[in-house]
């Protein structure tokens, strides 16, 4: 089965788009101050941050697949935008799991998290170097 994504962008003004995906739902882009009004996040940085939701959208996934109850989850991701490239190169994860399971299952969970996160995937085809630190806690 073929399932179509939808997205359209909108010129507000200056550098100010509203981006939608078609289900009321929408964002709106802008560059940092020296050239934009910095209403909202760039493109780039809508992608970094989109990569993050989509570790922990389907890390919730897995976790429940695996009945591990998350009580916390919190992804952090820093990234390198390269001069000679003018886009992501790498990306530092930093996440902090909190849920009643040893490191084997938290790292198990992350495992899968990975193969199946679909913007990682995508970032992964770009050839970005990816690391990720792992925290995990019972609290």
């Amino acid at each position: 089965m073929v399932k179509k994504l939808h997205a359209r962008a909108h010129l507000i003004q200056g550098f100010q788009i509203a981006l939608d995906n078609g289900r009321s739902h929408c964002v709106v882009v802008d560059e940092p101050p020296d050239v934009g009004t910095d209403l909202g996040p760039t493109p780039l940085e809508l992608c970094v941050m989109s990569h993050a939701g989509c570790y922990v959208v389907t890390c919730i996934w897995i976790a429940k697949k695996m009945r591990i109850p998350l009580k916390g989850l919190e992804v952090k991701v820093e990234a390198v935008e390269s001069e000679e490239t003018d886009t992501v190169s790498e990306e530092a994860f930093d996440i902090t799991v909190k849920a009643d399971a040893s490191m084997d299952r938290i790292q198990r969970l992350h495992e899968l998290t990975l193969k199946d996160c679909s913007v990682g995937k995508i970032v992964e085809q770009a050839d970005v170097k990816l690391s990720y630190n792992i925290k995990a806690s019972k609290a």
